[in-house]
Parts: structure tokens; C-alpha cells; sequence
């Protein structure tokens, strides 16, 4: 399981996947960058902005503990779903759609993020080889993208949204292991009433 960077790691690997795919030619200016909220103030002139707005319990629960590599165990690992919203800019609105569309072309190809991806990105091995993070387009609703837009305070622009499933990171909290029983000893005493 990854450690507590996989969520930054998973993030640049998205944006990274991008980057490395975008055709040159047609999008030769195009930036691509992580956002934060206060960015959309001031969005890029062309390029695609990705921004993780919301991040939700996982759908796997009741995760085995990790074995160490000294025979200890570990804290049950936490799995993440990590929201994202993907939005083109670029100087027309032909332009941002082209984009908009190349991009969500690229990531339906790619709808399994595996290790060595994910870890190129990270510059470090943040995923084990056994471990991949699916990315799903996962629609908003008019009211909740609405909703969204609101807090950003620009106009509302053409955009894309998707969820990170199942991104698990581990502890680093030791669980106390005990030898296991071997017998059991009962005394039984008898109650003398008095």
C-alpha cells in the first residue's frame, strides 16, 4: 500500500498522463498545472487546470493489516476516493472544447493508473508493484457543479469530472502482536457462605 504521499502521487500522475499525451501541434501553448481554489481567479491562458475538490471514504473496508518486512503488523490501511474537476481554458471557446475533449478522450484510454505510472510522477516508489488507482468519469449533477462554480466566483466554465477509486494508504502505527494461547487454566474455588 502507498503511504500518505499517494494522493499528491496520484494527482501528478493524472496531470502528468496529460502532459505526456497532449499533442504538441494543435495545443502548443497548453499548460497543466494542479489548482487550488484561489486559482480560478486567475485561470491559465490554454491549458488544463485539475483540481481536487472533495475526498471521500473508499469503497473497501475492513482492509487486512500489512505484514512488515520484520514479521510486525501494521494498522489496517485507509482507502480514499479522490474527486477531481478538470477544466480547459484556452483562448476561444473552440479552443477550450477541442482541449476539453482531447482530454477526456486521453484519460477514458488510460482508466487504470498502474504502479509504474503513478510512481514516475512521484519521483519515488510511493505504490507497490500490486497496487493501480482506477480513474472513472463520474459526472456532477447540474446543482452540485453549480454549486461548485459558486465558491470559485468566475463564470462557470466547460469542465470534467472524475474519481480516483480506491487509492489505500498505509499506517506506520505498529499493532502490538501477542503469542498465541497455548492452554487454558481454570481454578475453580468454592464460595464458603458465611
Amino acid at each position: 500500500m502507498a503511504d500518505y504521499s499517494a494522493i499528491t502521487a496520484t494527482s501528478q500522475a493524472i496531470l502528468g498522463l496529460l502532459e505526456t499525451s497532449c499533442p504538441k501541434a494543435e495545443f502548443d501553448g497548453a499548460m497543466f498545472e494542479l489548482y487550488q481554489a484561489s486559482q480560478f481567479q486567475n485561470p491559465l491562458e490554454e491549458g488544463i487546470a485539475l483540481f481536487l475538490y472533495r475526498i471521500s471514504g473508499g469503497s473497501r473496508r475492513n482492509l487486512p493489516s500489512r505484514p512488515g518486512p520484520e514479521r510486525q503488523t501494521y494498522r489496517p490501511p485507509i482507502t480514499l476516493d479522490l474527486h477531481y474537476l478538470l477544466t480547459a481554458w484556452a483562448k476561444t471557446s473552440g479552443k477550450q472544447q477541442l482541449l476539453l475533449g482531447w482530454a477526456i478522450r486521453s484519460l477514458a484510454d488510460t482508466p487504470v493508473l498502474p504502479p509504474g505510472l503513478l510512481n514516475h510522477y512521484a519521483n519515488s516508489n510511493v505504490f507497490h508493484d500490486d497496487e493501480s488507482v482506477e480513474l472513472i468519469y463520474d459526472p456532477l449533477g447540474l446543482q452540485d457543479l453549480t454549486s461548485l462554480w459558486d465558491i470559485f466566483k468566475p463564470n462557470l466554465q466547460a469542465c470534467a469530472t472524475y474519481v480516483a477509486r480506491s487509492v489505500a494508504i498505509d499506517s506506520t502505527v505498529e499493532v502490538q502482536q501477542y503469542r498465541e494461547v497455548q492452554t487454558h487454566d481454570f481454578v475453580f474455588r468454592k464460595q464458603i457462605d458465611g
